[in-house]
């Protein structure tokens, strides 16, 4: 009996051997092959070194950007400033979840469905669950964006379209959801239906890895962030950012009429473009996900280092992204958007803002590098960070400081803060009519010149 127990043992041993696929050498987990893929709309900036800092005269004697070479790895760069096309598509996302979540909430009290027509239409779509694994029921829709709801599980209806138009509301119960998104009647002037931004709110979770990593004790629960951030942008500065001046028209038109829809969005504070980044991520993960394909790496706001890296575009003692020391071709033609002398904001054809493919690219084909919009990187700003930052993907960041650094000049700026070595910062929560921001993702692997 035990012969015939070891020779079945043998056996079995032999069929799993011959059938194995390693023949048993060390071969690696198989996965599938990855092929990356430039997103949209962004260029490949190569890794490489570069001088770092003022290697030009410091006329603002600020002493706080001495020359220093670093090395950044490969990464995506938004070719353009973030439009207001582009983030008008991430406030009518949040929009369109909301008051689909509404919808839905109020059909399920009221034990409305599709037959019952009208809001029943927009009922939660319950999917199949029985034969899903605890965490594919938890992702199926977890309202990413909303914040705990206690429905998660409960997969929205996004097929059905939503009815805008007032007189073809379905019934009073869609009617009573969509007032509620609207200022009342007493805020309204006009004759305008205007949205109740205060709602328009994105919740996200993000883990601080800074601060696990040099932990020594805490779960990883205990650094897992959540956020939850007013999406609509601040119109407001145009007001406030410059006393005793006309800017009506930029306030009420910048953001949201199509004249600006090329043009880049403003009025958007550090953590709000931080909270784009996280939803855009979203979006196109979500995408990669109905279609079966990987996730992608996540978007982020650039550090400091890799934004004059990419600035300089390849010219490695340029004063300015296409080279130096001038701001006026040799055509005579001004070479950004910026205010050339005091006072006299358009002689470089623009009063405020241009749209963001304006002017000449650098050499890695990005536009607006200087002037148009300062832009928002991830760094936090500290007077003396070169002095001790790494040289490898230099990044001096600190949640604990409010002050983030912005670069590249705007509009309002003369030509100092328009070269690619000058250093500024703003807080955080601070939003401005010059301030933009455009969007960076890395480079998985070893880049590619076809790319």
């Amino acid at each position: 009996m035990k012969k015939l127990l070891l020779s079945s043992l043998a056996f079995v041993f032999l069929l799993t051997s011959c059938g194995s696929k390693t023949k048993g050498e060390l071969v690696g987990v198989q996965g599938k092959k990855w092929h990356p893929e430039k997103p949209y709309g962004m260029e490949l900036i190569p890794r490489g070194s570069f001088i770092m800092g003022k290697a030009e005269e410091d006329m603002a004697q600020v002493q706080n950007a001495p020359t220093k070479t670093v090395t950044v790895r490969s990464f995506y760069m938004d070719d353009t400033e973030i439009t207001n096309s582009e983030y008008r598509q991430y406030v009518e996302w949040v929009k369109d979840s909301i008051v689909r979540f509404k919808l839905a909430k109020l059909a399920d009290e009221l034990g409305m469905g599709p037959d019952d027509g009208g809001i029943g239409e927009y009922a939660f779509k319950d999917a199949d669950t029985t034969k899903m694994s605890v965490y594919d029921r938890y992702m199926l829709d977890n309202y990413a964006g909303l914040g705990p709801t206690g429905l998660e599980g409960r997969s929205l209806n996004r097929d059905e379209d939503l009815v805008w138009d007032t007189s073809d509301y379905p019934d009073e119960y869609y009617t009573e959801v969509m007032d509620s998104i609207y200022l009342p009647e007493e805020e309204s002037y006009n004759g305008q239906r205007i949205i109740d931004i205060t709602q328009l709110k994105y919740n996200y979770t993000w883990m601080d890895i800074e601060a696990a990593a040099r932990s020594r004790d805490g779960r990883r629960k205990d650094f897992i962030r959540t956020n939850e951030i007013e999406v609509y942008p601040d119109t407001t500065v145009w007001i406030r950012d410059f006393e005793y001046s006309y800017n009506e028209p930029m306030h009420n038109d910048y953001f949201w009429h199509d004249a600006y829809s090329d043009y880049p969005v403003v009025g958007v504070s550090w953590s709000q473009a931080r909270a784009f980044c996280h939803w855009r991520t979203k979006f196109k993960n979500d995408d990669q996900k109905s279609r079966g394909k990987q996730f992608v790496n996540r978007f982020r706001l650039p550090t400091e280092a890799e934004w004059e890296y990419a600035a300089r575009g390849g010219i490695e003692g340029g004063t300015y992204p296409w080279g130096g020391p001038y701001v006026i071709s040799d055509t005579g033609c001004f070479m950004a958007n910026f205010k050339p002398q005091r006072g006299d904001y358009a002689a470089d054809a623009a009063l405020y803002t241009v749209e963001a493919k304006s002017y000449e690219p650098n050499d890695f084909n990005l536009y607006n590098m200087a002037g148009n919009v300062a832009e928002w990187t991830n760094s936090s700003y500290f007077p003396g960070s070169y002095e001790y930052a790494s040289t490898m993907n230099p990044n001096a960041d600190s949640n604990d400081n409010a002050r983030k650094v912005i670069r590249g000049g705007s509009w309002k700026d003369v030509a100092y803060f328009l070269q690619v070595s000058t250093r500024d910062y703003e807080y955080k929560d601070s939003a401005r009519s010059y301030i933009g921001f455009r969007t960076v993702q890395d480079y998985m692997g070893e880049e590619d010149s076809t790319q």
